[in-house]
């Protein structure tokens, strides 16, 4: 795919579907950077999810606007990115095409909602509480009808989801 034009590339869907850990396998596999979406959220933001607080819009378009600016970036530079970002609803990702400045493709995560919330019990170490899946899940619009999207089902290991996803940019890209 390196051969190709640059791609930019969102792994996106609810918190514990696993988008860190796909993408930074997808990154891997496409030679490219991986940027983790969740580091660019502000210090306030951070603190209102560990406080079990759900985001409000107003609170995601800065965020959104910075994942859209990195994915930006690496257009300029003419190289291909893989970002992590939940974007759960459409006009978040609409802002995302609109803030990247050119053809975007997303990779949604999806699963059982026992799976998701046994893998963000698993979790150590991040902000995301179990408490806020719920809050997520009733804010997912699925992107399934959307140009430019990859679904891959993620009760698989992260190997075999990142290939799936992989084979979905490609058939995509025609690379």
């Amino acid at each position: 795919m390196n051969a190709k034009a640059p791609v930019a590339i969102v792994v996106m869907g609810v918190s514990g579907s696993g988008k860190t850990s796909v993408g930074e396998h997808l990154a891997a596999r496409l030679d490219c950077a991986f940027v983790e979406g969740d580091r660019l959220h502000p210090e306030a933001n951070v603190a209102k999810m560990a406080k079990g607080i759900p985001l409000t819009d107003d609170d995601r378009w800065p965020w959104l606007d910075l994942v859209g600016s990195e994915l930006a970036k690496a257009r300029e530079r003419g190289e291909s990115v893989v970002v992590s970002c939940s974007a759960l609803k459409q006009v978040y990702r609409d802002r995302l095409r609109r803030e990247s400045g050119g053809t975007l493709y997303f990779i949604f995560l999806t699963g059982d909602p026992k799976v998701l919330e046994q893998r963000m019990g698993a979790r150590t170490g991040h902000f995301m509480p179990t408490s806020l899946l719920q809050s997520q899940l009733a804010t997912l619009e699925s992107p399934e009808h959307e140009v430019g999207v990859v679904t891959v089902d993620i009760d698989a290991s992260v190997d075999a989801i990142a290939d799936k996803a992989f084979d979905g940019i490609s058939a995509l890209t025609g690379a």
